[in-house]
């Protein structure tokens, strides 16, 4: 597996453990507490012979819910924010290039943007075989939003700090939700045959509320449907269980928030923008993203 699990080894120090061990800490008081034992603990598995350079950035807890709830980023946001920005250049691109899709009316395809690019996306992510690192959010700055939280009126930019801690911060669960998610259709190996026939079917989702050409949009699903099943069979003849594997794989990608896809790839670059908005502007761009 590329995401192997590994039991945390540090001491917990969420209001739980406080409580069973009567140490009633302060708020500043914790936050340095656990940045220390952060430190200690991942200096000590990267010196682990056992574990290799992507394991620590999937430690997972064994008993302590405040670890899957850590607010993790990007290590190299520079580097990974551009690679993911390709990827969703292409994600639009491959919904462009498709007739029956710009052929639907624009609420339809504004609707299937809205609820689909996130798995688009991370199918994206899988088949150019993404690999990024996540570290925890650095202590300092959220003790200085804790700080700013306590005084008197804000500056624009005061205000604008305090709106973007108010967004729901990547966590190490979310990420360890999406790697297993990668992890599975790495596993498979599919063809570029296959992920384009998969992302048809992602895309054309009958199910999205609110579209006025649903009948049609479902037998687009069932077309590329179809297509993938006859392309499996040709490339697979032996495995009759590819199919299905591959359509509870992929299934999996709902799952994955478009919170967490936000802010952990593109909120480095885009800033305050909404990304929708900027996603819908490409869609309907003739020449930059054709």
């Amino acid at each position: 597996m590329m995401f192997p699990l590994e039991e945390m080894k540090t001491t917990c120090h969420c209001s739980g453990y406080r409580e069973q061990q009567h140490q009633p800490h302060t708020i500043l008081y914790n936050i340095l507490s656990r940045a220390d034992s952060n430190y200690n603990n991942n200096n000590s598995l990267i010196n682990n012979n056992h574990v290799n350079q992507y394991d620590y950035n999937m430690i997972m807890p064994h008993n302590c819910h405040c670890e899957w709830r850590r607010a993790v980023c990007l290590k190299n946001p520079a580097g990974t924010c551009q690679v993911a920005s390709d990827v969703l250049v292409k994600t639009i691109r491959f919904m462009k290039s498709l007739p029956s899709f710009s052929q639907l009316p624009v609420d339809d395809q504004l609707s299937l943007l809205r609820d689909c690019w996130v798995p688009l996306f991370s199918l994206g992510l899988a088949q150019e075989r993404t690999v990024f690192e996540v570290m925890d959010v650095p202590q300092a700055s959220m003790l200085r939003k804790i700080l700013l939280n306590s005084q008197g009126p804000r500056s624009e930019e005061e205000q604008e700090e305090e709106d973007e801690g108010k967004r729901s911060l990547p966590t190490l669960a979310g990420v360890h939700k999406l790697r297993s998610c990668l992890n599975r259709l790495w596993t498979l190996n599919l063809s570029p045959k296959e992920y384009a026939y998969l992302k048809g079917a992602m895309l054309f989702n009958p199910d999205v509320p609110g579209l006025s050409t649903t009948v049609f949009i479902n037998s687009l699903q069932q077309e590329a449907q179809r297509a993938l099943q006859e392309v499996v069979l040709t490339l697979h003849p032996g495995n009759s269980g590819r199919f299905s594997h591959i359509l509870l794989s992929t299934s999996a990608l709902q799952a994955v928030s478009q919170s967490l896809i936000t802010e952990l790839f593109f909120r480095p670059v885009i800033g305050q923008a909404n990304l929708f908005d900027l996603l819908s502007e490409m869609l309907f761009m003739r020449q930059e993203y054709s």
